[in-house]
């Protein structure tokens, strides 16, 4: 099998082992396959599967450990079930929606979210905090940090007790994602914008915490057309 472009590789892998997780086929406990294995089975570098690996550690769905032993290597450690495993199959179709829809849903859903958050006060914004400063973290690559953005924003969907909108965030993370990846290498400096983009969840999440509706719609609708902007439109 040839292999798949380096930017597109990681994903595939990564894909591959949700799909396993979703199916049964792995569970907490069981090790993954070694890096030259799925390097080998899935027609990728092993540096894809290592990023692979490292995106679904910030993730919270495996370990690994170097060295040998029974310790070593990637371990499951969580899964996902019932609704959430309908979220993994609403992904699959979720692949082909056209990026200008994926942009549009976003605003609509997440508007709603932090506004009946903030509205209400009775969100639990506690793993949107344990998120934030997990992507305080200077070593993150731009995956990882991504990948936890896309948790931040799905744990705010499922904090805002509406089990409809958090069902279809999940189902659009993988569309999400792919934008959203996508689009760093249009970005000048990466830096400059992992600092914008902290800055702008943490006046989001303080909005929601203050009850403060209108403010918290106006900044996670900024926030969501920003950074699609700033993917169209280099530079700008």
């Amino acid at each position: 099998m040839p292999e798949q472009q380096p930017a597109r590789a990681w994903r595939l892998v990564l894909e591959h082992i949700e799909r396993d997780l979703l199916e049964g086929r792995l569970g907490p406990g069981d090790r993954l396959a070694s890096e030259r294995d799925l390097a080998t089975e899935l027609g990728v570098g092993r540096s894809s599967v290592r990023e692979a690996f490292r995106v679904l550690e910030v993730m919270g769905l495996i370990r690994t450990a170097t060295g040998s032993g029974p310790r070593s290597g990637a371990i499951v450690i969580a899964t996902p079930t019932g609704g959430m495993a309908a979220l993994l199959r609403l992904q699959v179709a979720a692949q082909g929606f056209p990026l200008v829809d994926v942009v549009q849903t976003r605003l609509v859903l997440e508007d709603a979210v932090v506004g009946a958050m903030a509205a209400s006060g009775d969100g639990d914004t506690s793993r949107a905090h344990e998120l934030l400063a997990a992507m305080d973290a200077a070593e993150l690559t731009p995956s990882e940090f991504l990948a936890l953005d896309a948790q931040l924003h799905l744990s705010l969907a499922e904090a805002s007790g509406n089990t409809v909108i958090a069902a279809m965030m999940g189902g659009l993370r993988s569309s999400i994602e792919s934008y959203v990846q996508g689009g760093v290498d249009a970005i000048p400096d990466w830096g400059v914008m992992a600092a914008r983009l902290r800055a702008e969840h943490r006046a989001l999440v303080a909005a929601i915490d203050a009850g403060d509706a209108d403010t918290a719609r106006s900044l996670v609708r900024s926030h969501i057309t920003g950074y699609y902007t700033q993917i169209l439109t280099p530079g700008s």
